[in-house]
């Protein structure tokens, strides 16, 4: 468990993607808004988005050869990488994985590219679902986030039932 099983979308980063993925809808999200308003339209992106994060869950806890919490922080190296974010772990152990994240370039990011209302969707509602996927016994309490104004974002993985 002490190396990343060989990726290759993965070889550019999540950093990277998320940038390539976010250039391509810019102008496709805008076109499907003038058409169906913008409301509607972040609604359905939202939901695709939940949806192939759930499925990447599943995919990310085979690749990783198990899904338990000690799993799943080595999968952070996929998130992390180029400095993607700067991470303070506070607990790490079989119950429980709770970080704070200092900086992310996520956020930056789409900021950068003027698609700062974007950001929350196209990553950061990712999380919950991602996990779900992972493994359904693991639950995410996340009350902030750097994306919509606050210092950092506190995640905070559990396995459900142990408080």
């Amino acid at each position: 468990m002490s190396q990343l099983p060989s990726d290759t979308l993965n070889l550019i980063g999540v950093l990277k993607r998320r940038e390539i993925e976010a250039r391509i809808l810019k102008p496709v999200l805008e076109a499907f808004a003038q058409e169906l308003g913008w409301e509607r339209t972040v609604a359905i992106l939202r939901k695709v988005i939940v949806e192939i994060a759930r499925q990447q869950g599943k995919e990310l806890a085979q690749t990783m050869g198990g899904c338990s919490l000690a799993h799943f922080a080595v999968s952070l190296e996929n998130w992390k990488k180029d400095d993607a974010m700067q991470i303070e772990v506070l607990a790490q152990n079989a119950q429980e994985f709770s970080f704070n994240v200092l900086r992310c370039r996520y956020a930056e990011m789409y900021r950068a590219l003027g698609m700062e209302k974007l950001g929350n969707v196209l990553s950061c509602s990712r999380d919950q679902a991602l996990i779900e996927g992972f493994n359904p016994e693991i639950e995410l309490t996340r009350t902030q986030t750097i994306m919509d104004g606050a210092a950092f974002c506190d995640f905070r993985y559990q396995l459900k039932g142990k408080s």
